[in-house]
């Protein structure tokens, strides 16, 4: 059978989206089911399911998943020892001097994946040049093997000094654990990371360890069932960095899989500006349990080379996503002070919000948007779901009769801290970096972002809001664009004045040549594949870096410092003329797939689109029942305005708008929303 269909599976929180193309028609379909945390592959094969696709005619399945970041965030993850250089026991535990947070009596340091008594050391040493100062000691080796093997660990992290520029070390404390501990995974920090910086290369070597056993089962259980059904076809799985990966990589490397599931989202993203002609747009992604923000600017997503989790430093490139815990689950609550407290808590999958009706009992943002009316009982979540409101206002009441309010006030309380924390991650990304968010669109995806978008950006005085198609799924429809990418770079640190092109060219071949063997393994001839040089610049006596690319042509070091100038303009809003200098090499190999295609969509011809009916919202004592036209997104045609106040129910998600608001469809079905700003405050 001719396999041709792609399918895309994001796992989150609460819902696993699913997202189906049939190249010969350009179809897609967007869908939902439930996440199942106590059998992950299961909720995946009930997407293949409820996408109808049959995994024998699948040709590619592209997946996201939260499975390592959920044991991170539960710290249910593998048990995991460090091996370090002899005196350096102590680099992952010390990590940075620096406080994060300078006034709060109360701060804490997020607790360690791992204790000093799961510190171990062995003698060796390399320098900075990559020559050997002491040399590997093989006995000293066996005997640590040797106990990590007696504790029972299931993971270890090798992080020797210096082992980004002579990996040789490593790579032999690799073959001494394989035969006294071969039961043990095994996490090489030069591996993941050729770069100086010893703690983050060693975080970056702990947090991958202590997620690799579970990762690799998963993935390992779902590729025997893929091919129990029949599936043949291409596995990638998304990057944090923007691109995909293959299975067998990723069983290897999981920490890229940490941000896997919020990427896509920028993916998409980063088309669909490029499709409609908005360059630069803020996006929110609004799931079960957290909301991602990130930044599309010239179209292109914004990237950092290097992350963290929790202060735990992830030393490998990936794309700019600040994450809060603010989701449909996220649970109302009432601190100390008795404070209403929206999230970080969350319902999750099981129970899931009270109106779900399976079992679930605390008040939650969705049983708060359906208190209101922006959700209604009239339309089923995902095709399947019908919200009960009579038990999510139950569900209301305990918290509501504390604070002397209505079930409706306490739900409009809870909805505009949602609002007020979302504008929080806005503004992280956008003010406390120098850029105004009033110079952007808004685009909103998930399951809840357009319950809030218009909000948030009214209140920030964003012009105008994007509703991407499929919004419930549009991680999942972005993980379909993302390439196969593989990153590689070398510490080299030199004065930008001293570059010689000989030496560069040395230092990028090595690596060039590793990416080009591993793409044509990976199924990529020369003509579906290119590669990318970069650097990272810095003034002299910085912390921090820019990565520009490599010029080509002559008077490289003129290209290279002018762009530089411009690009730490743009990031931190000034330049000086302090010399300027290197630090590290890079290069980028993608392998290009075939990207879908958004089909257009009609245009209406019969007159003006017609509401079905309306739902009465919720907007203060004053306004307690406003009549919301009610429209289906599935039978808006490009070209259709809607004037607010309104509701828009779609498949996957829900979007409203307010008083004055304007709506109009696009040509690939986005929705369009032009903010009223002149509406007074409150009255929305």
């Amino acid at each position: 059978m001719t396999r041709t269909c792609r399918v895309a599976i994001d796992v989150g929180g609460t819902f696993t989206d699913v997202v189906g193309l049939i190249p010969e028609t350009g179809a897609l379909i967007f869908d939902k089911v439930a996440t199942t945390p106590d059998f992950p592959t299961r909720g995946v094969l009930n997407a293949f399911e409820q996408a109808g696709a049959a995994m024998d005619e699948v040709a590619t399945f592209s997946h996201g998943t939260t499975l390592g970041l959920n044991a991170l965030l539960t710290r249910n993850g593998a048990r995991t020892a460090v091996i370090s250089t002899r005196g350096f026991r102590d680099v992952y535990l010390l990590g940075r001097t620096d406080r994060r947070v300078n006034y709060d009596i109360t701060y804490r340091k997020p607790i360690p994946l791992l204790e000093r008594y799961d510190t171990f050391e062995v003698t060796e040493r390399s320098l900075a040049d990559g020559s050997v100062h002491t040399p590997f000691d093989v006995q000293d080796a066996r005997t640590t093997a040797q106990r990590i093997a007696e504790r029972g660990y299931e993971s270890v992290a090798v992080s020797f000094l210096h082992a980004y520029a002579n990996p040789q070390h490593e790579l032999r404390m690799r073959e001494v654990l394989a035969e006294v501990a071969p039961d043990v995974a095994v996490t090489l920090s030069h591996e993941l990371s050729r770069e100086y910086r010893e703690y983050e290369r060693t975080s970056t070597a702990v947090l991958d360890a202590y997620i690799k056993p579970i990762v690799r089962t998963y993935l390992e259980i779902l590729e025997k069932e893929l091919a129990a059904g029949g599936f043949e076809g291409r596995f990638l799985m998304t990057r944090s960095g923007g691109g995909a990966m293959t299975a067998r990589s990723a069983r290897e490397q999981p920490v890229n899989l940490i941000l896997s599931g919020p990427a896509g989202g920028v993916i998409g993203a980063a088309a669909l500006s490029r499709l409609i002609d908005q360059p630069n747009m803020i996006t929110i992604d609004m799931g079960g349990t957290s909301l991602d923000a990130s930044l599309i600017i010239d179209s292109e997503p914004v990237l950092q080379q290097g992350a963290e989790f929790e202060e735990m430093p992830i030393n490998t490139p990936s794309l700019y996503i600040h994450s809060i815990g603010m989701g449909g689950g996220s649970v109302a609550w009432l601190d100390e002070a008795g404070a209403l407290q929206v999230g970080p808590q969350s319902a999750g999958a099981s129970p899931g919000p009270a109106s779900y009706g399976r079992g679930g009992t605390v008040p939650t943002f969705t049983d708060a948007a359906l208190t209101l009316g922006y959700l209604g009982s009239d339309s089923r979540l995902g095709g399947k779901l019908t919200l009960d409101a009579a038990v999510a206002e139950e569900a209301l009441q305990p918290v509501a009769k504390r604070l002397g309010l209505s079930a409706r006030a306490l739900a409009r309380g809870i909805v505009q801290i949602s609002t007020m924390k979302i504008m929080g991650a806005v503004r992280a990304i956008t003010v406390d970096l120098g850029r105004d968010p009033r110079d952007f669109a808004l685009l909103s995806s998930g399951g809840g972002g357009g319950l809030v978008a218009v909000e948030v950006a009214q209140e920030l005085g964003i012009p105008t809001v994007i509703v991407p198609p499929g919004q419930g799924a549009f991680s999942a429809f972005g993980m379909l664009m993302a390439d196969i990418q593989h990153d590689f770079s070398r510490t080299n640190l030199m004065p930008l004045a001293s570059l010689q092109p000989k030496h560069v060219e040395a230092a990028y071949r090595p690596m060039e040549e590793k990416a080009s063997a591993l793409l044509e393994q990976e199924g990529f001839g020369a003509d579906r594949r290119t590669i990318v040089r970069m650097l990272d610049v810095r003034y002299a006596g910085q912390e921090h870096a820019v990565t520009v690319p490599h010029p080509t042509g002559a008077k490289t070091v003129a290209a290279i410092e002018a762009a530089f100038t411009e690009l730490h303009e743009r990031q931190y809003g000034h330049v000086m003329d302090d010399p300027v200098e290197i630090t590290t090499l890079r290069v980028r190999a993608l392998g290009h797939v075939d990207k879908p295609v958004l089909p257009l969509i009609e245009r209406r011809t019969d007159g003006l689109i017609q509401a079905i009916g309306t739902r009465s919202v919720y907007l203060s004592e004053d306004r307690p029942a406003v009549e919301y036209d009610l429209y289906v997104r599935e039978t808006l045609l490009a070209g259709d305005a809607i004037t607010g106040p309104a509701v828009i129910t779609e498949h996957t998600a829900t979007t409203v708008i307010h008083d004055g608001d304007r709506l109009e469809v696009g040509p690939l079905g986005e929705m369009v929303i032009s903010l009223s700003h002149h509406a007074a405050k409150g009255q929305r």
